[in-house]
């Protein structure tokens, strides 16, 4: 017997199955309810069954000659397929047959592969192939659907969804010349390892696997079977099999017998990573494919396998997304970059939340960038990215401070540590690091922490940064930073920059303060003057009285500033110095007129005009400018005869125009004041025939208790309400000498036009009194127009009198 089939529903048909064999007959047993079984013979003398299989009510069987099918239902056949031409005979390679479906059979001989479909009615074969072989008197036929060549031989074939799974054996192209050799046995051992093909209906080929079974070399293609699990019922259509069912292979070769099953997801990842693909692995991961706990696993083996390829910065940059969130494989793989001194690399990308890590793990990176010089500048943006909150700075702190004064110090390194200071709360030790860099930024830092008593020492700094802004600083609190500090820094420093220039701004700023706050360095700030400012000198010249002037005058004739010469010889004394010099160098002749006009020195006048008349331009000038402080003939008188005067017409015409000018302005001033006086003369004379208001006791009184408002009222009242107030005596209805009453029964009183108001014999006591200090004799001139009984002498008032001595 070389072949066995059951009937699918081998239980409920009693136990019916079917057997050939070598005797060529297909027998069907079936079991008897006495014992034994009923046998029926199919076919007979076809030669040597080799292969067969039953499916639903259909038997295909394989013989010599071909294949047949047999309708188990109608106990008809229903078509014969020719074994494929120029193929070895079945003892050397055997039919393979399998049931696709229950109406699709999979024929597999040789090199040869068939599809045929079994239909009840004619239709359109699948994948536009058309055959039809019909057996007489059968409602069925056979449909080939699918044929191909391969390059091997098949030693077993089996479905695959839409695709053929077949068992390959690789032939020797000297197979031939061995078999009729008689020196080389068959069982030589050159036999190539069997592989599965995994191939479509039209031969493409998907996927080839070797087989390396134990003793391969020795075994020809009949020697290996290829089987499968069976499918769950017709419902599975296709060679799928049902949920739940393990899709199972069997290859079996005469001593090993492998198992094999269809690769899943995690098989497909686990071969990626095996073979270093490590990306694909991790997009199969993310794609669903397989557990989602394999995520940590193949990013854990893809970093290791970058690390192990010495890609850092790589690895760095897939830990985001291989990490993800979970804060102790975060803090896993910094250290083992801080291991391998690779932890820069990895800085930029540890997250700061979701997940946030522990302060140690933050700190230790932190002070992984200060160790080299080119992590100095990630090292700053780092701290000023990452909140101050996730770590303690003092351990980054300590371990920069050490590098302060070697060669790996950088500018980038002091800044990163300011930034640190500032987080804790060390702002002067910031402060120093900032002025020293020069940082912009640093006049807003002094305002925010209010550190005007930190900058004592960094003027120089401050002033190369911003000379403007560090001035206005230091003016504004020159109680905490004394001038003198200032003045000191700036003198001694040996840093780049005009530090005279930074001293000239400091001082120029101060002096316009407080005239007085640097008067130290007045003659100091003299000699900056005049290198920086000169326009200024003048100005401060005459406001200033701290600097000396013999010092001034050498600086300034050392520079050849001729007005300030002018004014140091004249505050000197040296006028005729100073005269000289303006008419021969300035030859500025009505500067000259002016400077002698302020020196109200006569003789200096006449040193002007000796020393025009050396100049006849100088003659023609001091005409033009002379008009108004000396007699123009005067000047023409003291000219030489012959001398020429350049333009002398033009210039007398001016002086002529310029003194009638000048005749008229004084007439019409005259005229003015003359009518001024008149009218003056004549208020003065209505206001001297107005009574004088003499206020009652009474009266007095109740003016004092007068309220502040009518007391505003009355100064918002009429001019002729105003000229009433001022007619009242001013002493308020007392004598402007004891400050008794007036009204006292029996005593004259005198009041003047003044409005002064005294008893008479008070004012005749003051009046004695006045004589006798003054040794002076009385006026003997009686005075009728005071009305006073006393006609020995004229009354004045004592007051008045006393005010205009």
């Amino acid at each position: 017997m070389k072949a066995i089939a059951l009937d699918p529903n081998y239980s409920r048909n009693y136990r019916r199955f079917a057997t050939g064999g070598l005797a060529g007959q297909v027998l069907v047993l079936t079991k008897k309810t006495w014992g034994g079984y009923h046998k029926k013979v199919l076919r007979d003398g076809e030669g040597p069954i080799h292969s067969m299989k039953w499916r639903a009510d259909l038997l295909a069987w394989a013989n010599n000659a071909g294949v047949k099918v047999h309708d188990m239902k109608t106990d008809k056949g229903i078509a014969f397929i020719e074994r494929p031409k120029g193929i070895p005979r079945p003892e050397f390679l055997l039919p393979h047959l399998v049931w696709q479906d229950d109406t699709v059979l999979v024929i597999g001989w040789g090199t040869s592969v068939k599809i045929a479909a079994i239909r009840t009615d004619l239709s359109q074969g699948l994948n536009g192939i058309q055959r039809t072989i019909a057996a007489v008197g059968s409602e069925k036929y056979v449909d080939i659907v699918g044929s191909f060549q391969t390059g091997y031989h098949i030693s077993g074939i089996a479905p695959f969804g839409d695709l053929l799974v077949v068992l390959a054996y690789i032939p020797d192209e000297d197979e031939n010349e061995k078999k009729i050799s008689t020196s080389v046995t068959p069982r030589q051992g050159t036999a190539q390892c069997p592989e599965i093909h995994l191939v479509s209906w039209k031969n493409d080929e998907v996927t080839t696997d070797a087989l390396p079974i134990h003793g391969y070399e020795h075994y020809k293609a009949k020697d290996y079977a290829l089987a499968h699990a069976p499918f769950s019922g017709s419902s599975n259509a296709g060679g799928q099999w049902a949920a739940g069912d393990e899709p199972l292979y069997y290859i079996v070769s005469p001593k090993d017998i492998v198992v094999t099953k269809p690769r899943d997801a995690e098989d497909h990842i686990a071969w990626l990573l095996q073979h270093d693909c490590h990306e694909k692995a991790l997009a199969a991961v993310e794609a669903g494919q397989g557990r989602t706990e394999l995520l940590d696993e193949v990013g854990s083996r893809y970093l290791d396998h970058l690390i192990i390829e010495r890609k850092y910065a790589e690895a760095a940059q897939r830990c985001p997304k291989l990490l993800r969130g979970s804060p102790s494989a975060w803090e896993r793989w910094v250290f083992h970059f801080a291991h391998l001194r690779q932890l820069p690399v990895l800085v930029p990308y540890i997250p700061t939340e979701n997940p946030q890590l522990s302060d140690t793990a933050y700190e230790v990176a932190l002070v992984a960038l200060t160790t080299n010089p080119s992590f100095h500048e990630l090292l700053l943006t780092t701290v000023k990215n990452w909140p101050p909150t996730l770590y303690s700075a003092s351990p980054v702190i300590s371990a920069i401070e050490p590098q302060l004064n070697s060669s790996l110090m950088t500018d980038t390194l002091k800044e990163a540590l300011a930034e640190l200071y500032v987080i804790n709360s060390q702002h002067e030790k910031a402060l120093s690091l900032y002025a020293e860099l020069l940082k912009p930024e640093v006049f807003e830092f002094i305002e925010k922490y209010n550190l005007h008593d930190a900058i004592h020492d960094k003027v120089v700094n401050l002033m190369l940064l911003d000379s403007k802004r560090t001035v206005h600083l230091l003016i504004q609190h020159r109680d905490i930073i004394p001038p003198y500090e200032v003045v000191e820094q700036l003198l001694h420093s040996n840093k780049t920059g005009d530090k005279r220039y930074f001293l000239h701004l400091y001082l120029h700023a101060l002096f316009e303060i407080d005239i007085h706050a640097g008067k130290d360095f007045h003659d100091m700030q003299v000699e900056l003057y005049a290198d920086y400012e000169p326009r200024m000198l003048l100005p401060f010249l005459r406001t200033s009285q701290h600097y000396r002037l013999d010092k001034a005058y050498e600086i300034f004739a050392q520079r050849e500033l001729v007005r300030e010469q002018v004014f140091v010889l004249g505050r000197m004394g040296n006028a005729k110095e100073a005269l000289s010099t303006i008419i021969n160098k300035l030859e500025d002749i009505e500067e000259a007129v002016e400077f002698v006009t302020d020196q109200h020195d006569d003789e200096l006048w006449e040193e002007l005009i000796r020393q025009c008349l050396q100049k006849p331009e100088m003659v023609g000038m001091l005409l033009e400018h002379t008009v108004g402080n000396l007699d123009p003939l005067y000047i023409v008188s003291l000219v030489p005869d012959g001398l020429e005067i350049p333009r002398l017409r033009d210039r007398l015409v001016k002086i002529v125009t310029d003194y009638r000018t000048e005749t008229s302005l004084r007439n019409g001033c005259n005229d003015i004041l003359k009518a001024d006086c008149v009218n003056l003369l004549v208020k003065y004379y209505h206001e001297a025939r107005r009574g004088v208001y003499m206020a009652s006791m009474d009266e007095e009184v109740h003016g004092n208790r007068v309220d502040d408002g009518s007391s505003r009222a009355s100064e918002r009242s009429s001019s002729v309400r105003a000229l009433d107030i001022k007619s009242r005596t001013r002493c308020g209805a007392r004598c402007c000498l004891c400050f008794d009453p007036l009204p006292i029964q029996d005593i004259s009183v005198i009041v003047f036009y003044c409005c002064h108001a005294y008893h008479l014999s008070c004012l005749e006591g003051g009046l004695d009194l006045m004589r006798s200090n003054s040794n002076q004799d009385s006026d003997n001139e009686s005075d009728d127009e005071d009305g006073s009984p006393s006609g020995g002498s004229r009354m004045r008032c004592v007051l008045c009198t006393t005010a205009a001595a």
